[in-house]
């Protein structure tokens, strides 16, 4: 009923406009008039309004600029960052100039051509000089642009110094956990099959493979005794049934896995630490993270480190920076003690997206390291 009713309000709106409409025409004609002839004191008007709204509108853009100035981007804390700002600062200094010279024009053209009592436009067919530099000249500003771009974009991403802290980042609704390679500085390897409720990143070393491979066979075995409970041959027991064959299947994709992997050293996961609510990097270190994803598209976004890469299911991405900035010298600078660093999510990833959010501690070599030392092993927590 509601919808009827807003169509009905919206059709009655448009029969109203062209009532309206027709009411002014007849009253142009009963007067004598066309209806389309501007006189030179209306013309006189519209033009310097239109001078008065460019004014404005400056004077607007100009209010907004100053208003909302602590909106811009936070300080920049990673070496890479100060770059990506003087990138965009340009970009926003060449988009301004632009956007004031052909405002200005506008202006000045709308007063200096007005309308007159007796006018003669000017036919115009082609203007060879006109096209060359209306096409070059955004032609040569843009090739700018991209060079200078991607020559930014190759310096945030060189390869990885050797000496970079390991640290993977690992989403899913609705959480990140951050996962250190220890001691040995090398990440255990991972696998989806692996994941369980006391192993949720799926990280693999041989404990963890035998469990995982038992605890199949009781997923298997349980589901075999549901079938009691249903219809034999009907539509709920060939659900099970596929269900009993997916996870034998998957069993053996583990098991295979294994044989093959005899000579691997899966005991490099042993020593990964696994942490959630924050994670600590230490500063004047470079810092590599390695992205994983359990279910949907999430993105990794650090703004203050001008850091962001996709968190993709079944693939790992990347990127490294080095923090310049300790989260205590931030919050002198921001003037706020209860400033953290932070790692969110900058993709809508569910109804909970709001909660995937992560305190980011940038701290002295000494301060980093006491604090890895008080924190447990992927081997020895089993889960975290």
């Amino acid at each position: 009923m509601a919808s009827f009713l807003i169509f009905l309000v919206i059709v009655l709106g448009i029969a109203a406009i062209v009532q309206v409409i027709r009411v002014f025409e007849i009253s142009n004609f009963l007067q004598g008039e066309d209806g389309i002839s501007v006189s030179p004191r209306e013309t006189n008007s519209l033009r310097i309004s239109l001078v008065l709204f460019v004014a404005g509108f400056f004077a607007f853009f100009i209010y907004l600029w100053v208003a909302y100035k602590q909106y811009f981007l936070p300080e920049s804390a990673s070496e890479h960052g100060a770059a990506i700002d003087t990138l965009l600062n340009f970009n926003f200094l060449i988009i301004t100039i632009v956007f004031v010279i052909t405002h200005i024009l506008l202006a000045y053209f709308s007063y200096r051509y007005a309308n007159t009592v007796s006018p003669k436009a000017t036919f115009v067919t082609h203007n060879n000089k006109l096209e060359l530099i209306w096409t070059s000249a955004p032609a040569v500003v843009l090739a700018i642009i991209i060079i200078y771009g991607l020559t930014t974009w190759n310096s945030a991403m060189l390869d990885t110094p050797d000496d970079s802290i390991n640290i993977e980042l690992y989403a899913r609704q609705f959480d990140w956990t951050a996962r250190y390679a220890g001691e040995d500085n090398v990440l255990g390897k991972s696998n989806y099959l692996m994941i369980s409720a006391t192993n949720p990143l799926g990280i693999i070393n041989e404990t963890k493979l035998k469990e995982r491979l038992s605890e199949m066979d009781a997923e298997a075995a349980e589901l075999e005794a549901s079938r009691a409970e249903v219809y034999p041959g009907g539509k709920t027991d060939m659900e099970i049934l596929d269900k009993i064959a997916l996870k034998k299947k998957q069993k053996g994709r583990l098991e295979q896995m294994y044989a093959q992997g005899e000579n691997e050293d899966y005991s490099v996961a042993d020593d990964d630490i696994l942490t959630k609510v924050e994670f600590h990097i230490p500063v004047g270190k470079p810092v590599n993270f390695q992205i994983r994803s359990q279910d949907v598209i999430h993105s990794a976004f650090m703004p203050h480190f001008r850091a962001q890469m996709n968190a993709v299911p079944g693939m790992i991405t990347n990127f490294y920076f080095t923090p310049i900035i300790t989260t205590d010298e931030m919050r002198k600078k921001v003037g706020d003690p209860n400033f953290n660093y932070l790692l969110l999510c900058n993709k809508i990833c569910g109804t909970a997206h709001y909660n995937m959010q992560m305190n980011i501690i940038v701290e002295s070599e000494a301060d980093y390291q006491k604090w890895l030392s008080e924190q447990k092993k992927f081997f020895v927590a089993g889960t975290n």
